[in-house]
């Protein structure tokens, strides 16, 4: 931390600065990127050559830290963002055999995110980059997750994708690296914050198993425990709204009243649990899944009546945390597979926030020449920042019904 205070000290003496810009880059396969992600609670860094190999990459975690406190604390973050940031970025570029003059441009998170967590990256990229004359690649962090997948997989544009997380829950269609339309988002809650409540809600951490995974994760593993999920029904959300929105609140709504009747029934108090918890947390993730994947139908349906994708390579990309629950993916398979559509996802530990994704859309970016900075005028860091053109009237003016998938043959 103290070494990262004396960077942007150094920053604002005039006479640290050596150039007022820096040269132009061109892509070439020996190009090297850092990506630089602060925008939540993950200090993430990452260094990819031109080809998209990853050359080292480094991941502080605060998720033990804000699990005891419920959820992500602001301030906690942005402190330990300041502690991370520098050792971060060394054992990075240290892991891929590099220092930062091999560096050729550095990409970094500046929009959606927690402002004082935004800052922290942003700031310390921006030193970097007056110190030693690197053009910087402003990235907008949902952008990042929806085109990181083509760093592993052959996906041409456009193709369809499905954001979720524990802060977003988004429809788009992928036109170009920085054209996106937006078909549909949350509501309310976004699906990994209602899956972490509920699972609170439900005491899994009294379980030793799940006290050290966060609420999501732990209803997932708890989910394949159950023998007889069915005798827990839900609704399911907007059925009568023709959109490709979301909305989970009902649903976590929904299982707390289930839990408490429960609770009730067995006469379960303090740290107790239900007997019927496993079978609580197969149904409510069953309900869960089915929203997602019958709002996810129709912007397929979508996509195809107005001939937004390339019929012979139909494609939906599914990334963010949730998208590391294998049922919930596994839903988005099969409705894909009965529309023709592909389904991928970025490897689990690229799913959630990391510096890879950065770097990748940094290389994205450069490739086609757009929004690098050689002067150093990068922008103020954007709390709330929508994810391309806003066409979710357009989705609802097309009327399209679809019938609901139901999703019980998936459970084993």
């Amino acid at each position: 931390m103290l070494f990262f205070q004396k960077c942007i000290k150094r920053i604002a003496k005039p006479y640290v600065v050596q150039a007022y810009s820096c040269k132009t880059i061109t892509y070439s396969q020996s190009t090297v990127i850092l990506g630089i992600e602060t925008s939540c609670d993950d200090t993430g860094c990452a260094v990819i050559d031109g080809t998209g190999r990853l050359l080292g990459e480094s991941l502080y975690s605060q998720t033990a830290l804000h699990t005891r406190y419920g959820g992500v604390n602001p301030i906690f973050a942005h402190e330990l963002h300041h502690n991370n940031i520098d050792r971060a970025v060394t054992e990075a570029l240290d892991k891929a055999g590099k220092t930062i003059k091999d560096v050729d441009a550095i990409a970094v998170t500046t929009k959606p995110g927690l402002i004082l967590s935004l800052q922290v990256g942003a700031k310390y990229a921006r030193y970097l980059s007056r110190i030693h004359s690197k053009p910087l690649i402003p990235v907008h962090h949902m952008e990042a997750h929806a085109l990181v997948s083509r760093m592993y997989h052959k996906l041409e544009l456009p193709f369809l994708v499905l954001l979720i997380s524990g802060g977003h829950c988004l429809l788009a269609l992928v036109k170009d690296i920085d054209d996106f339309l937006l078909l549909g988002k949350s509501l309310d809650n976004a699906p990994g914050e209602v899956l972490d409540k509920v699972a609170r809600r439900m005491k899994l951490r009294n379980i030793p198993e799940y006290s050290q995974l966060c609420g999501g994760k732990a209803l997932e593993l708890a989910a394949q425990k159950s023998t007889n999920p069915s005798q827990f029904e839900f609704p399911l959300p907007l059925s009568k709204f023709r959109d490709c929105n979301f909305s989970f609140s009902g649903l976590k709504d929904s299982s707390v009243r289930k839990l408490i009747q429960k609770e009730t029934e067995h006469n379960v108090m303090g740290d107790g649990l239900i007997p019927e918890v496993f079978d609580l947390c197969a149904a409510f993730q069953l309900a869960v899944a089915e929203h997602i994947a019958h709002r996810t139908h129709r912007a397929m349906m979508f996509c195809d009546k107005n001939m937004l994708i390339n019929p012979e390579n139909k494609a939906i990309v599914v990334s963010g945390g949730v998208a590391c629950n294998n049922f919930i993916f596994q839903s988005i398979e099969h409705v894909g597979s009965k529309m023709g559509y592909r389904a991928y996802r970025p490897p689990p530990s690229v799913c959630t926030d990391n510096g890879v994704m950065i770097a990748w859309n940094g290389l994205e970016k450069l490739k086609k020449q757009c929004d690098i900075r050689t002067d150093f005028s990068l922008k103020e860091v954007v709390p709330e920042a929508p994810l391309g053109k806003n066409i979710i009237s357009e989705v609802v003016a097309a009327n399209i019904q679809t019938k609901v998938t139901r999703l019980k043959t998936l459970l084993k």
